[in-house]
């Protein structure tokens, strides 16, 4: 029944800025009106919507104002210089600061690469690459570049 996340939606202080950001990241408009756009993440599979509204004072929590893209592998070892060539920022999540990151997190049976940055209202906005799925191995948070490594 279920296919994939058609949608998912982040408030935004002031709606034009919020545009270029996301424009920045390459997501194409697919609709737009005075207090709303929404963004393809895939054109015609998956879109995200901005509304301009007060309810971007909502204290920053997962569950409310965070939004994952999926990219490939090869994309997250280039997503530091392509987000340093976009003027964006990456912050620091789980105690890896930018220089650390991308990361590797340990959700077994999963493992999963990521890097953290956030939207020009603090909405937390992630890449993530699947590095393997429904594999039993603990281990701990590593950088990339240490789980490439391991993995030789």
């Amino acid at each position: 029944m279920i296919k994939g996340l058609y949608e998912a939606h982040l408030p935004v202080s002031h709606l034009s800025a919020s545009i270029e950001f996301y424009k920045k990241l390459g997501l194409e408009i697919a609709y737009q009106n005075e207090k709303l756009v929404f963004f393809w993440i895939e054109k015609g599979k998956s879109w995200l919507g901005l509304w301009e509204t007060e309810k971007v004072k909502i204290a920053y929590h997962p569950s409310l104002r965070h939004v994952a893209f999926k990219v490939d592998l090869e994309d997250i070892k280039k997503a530091k210089e392509w987000l340093a060539q976009r003027g964006i920022k990456i912050r620091t999540s789980f105690g890896f600061p930018a220089e650390k990151q991308p990361l590797v997190l340990p959700n077994n049976p999963q493992a999963h690469a990521a890097i953290y940055f956030n939207d020009p209202d603090g909405n937390s906005l992630e890449l993530i690459a699947p590095l393997r799925l429904d594999v039993e191995e603990d281990f701990k948070m590593m950088t990339l570049e240490e789980w490439m490594t391991k993995k030789k």
